[in-house]
């Protein structure tokens, strides 16, 4: 198999693996865990202004036009259980 083939063939396998571990909870489930203390870090990904008029209490902003340049500074352990909450319509 070509060497760049192999290279493409690993990031979707990787990329596969990534949803696998990941999973969409309801508003519902987040009050649970936010009511029973549960250990995790929950991230709004909100514009700056939005979430300094108003976030879920103890929440790490981390807007979506800086996801990629402050994702590993503000999110170091990659084996913590992280809940991302969007604020939108749907």
């Amino acid at each position: 198999m070509h060497k760049c083939a192999r290279r493409l063939l690993g990031k979707r396998e990787r990329n596969e693996k990534r949803e696998k571990q990941m999973k969409t909870i309801s508003r519902d489930e987040l009050k649970q865990k936010l009511d029973r203390k549960d250990n995790f870090l929950l991230v709004e990904t909100l514009p700056a202004t939005a979430y300094h008029h108003n976030h879920l209490p103890g929440a790490i902003n981390l807007p979506p036009e800086s996801v990629t340049s402050l994702a590993s500074q503000i999110l170091p352990d990659k084996n913590a259980e992280i809940v991302v909450y969007c604020a939108s319509p749907t």
